[in-house]
């Protein structure tokens, strides 16, 4: 899969993790890798100052650290998107 930086994908993330027991949220930090995972509340923190480009490779890999399980998500579209992104090595 291709990733697109635009914001129609970044939205399909954001999707993503609503359909999830995760709660996503943009807000200023300091944190070394932009973002901030707090499991035991099922919380994801990403810097709200990011770029576009920056949001959406932070999701991706918050979305790779989670291991979510695609069986999980009721929508199929839901289910198609995540195994696709599971399968996405993203290169630098």
């Amino acid at each position: 899969m291709a990733i697109k930086f635009t914001k129609h994908f970044l939205d399909k993330l954001e999707n993503l993790f609503a359909a999830s027991e995760y709660v996503l949220r943009y807000e200023k930090g300091n944190f070394k890798s932009g973002y901030c995972v707090l499991k035991e509340t099922k919380i994801v923190i990403v810097n709200k100052y990011f770029p576009l480009e920056g949001k959406i490779n932070a999701l991706i890999d918050i979305l790779g650290e989670l291991q979510l399980n695609p069986q999980d998500f009721k929508e199929k579209s839901a289910q198609d998107f995540l195994k696709e992104l599971q399968q996405t090595q993203l290169k630098f």
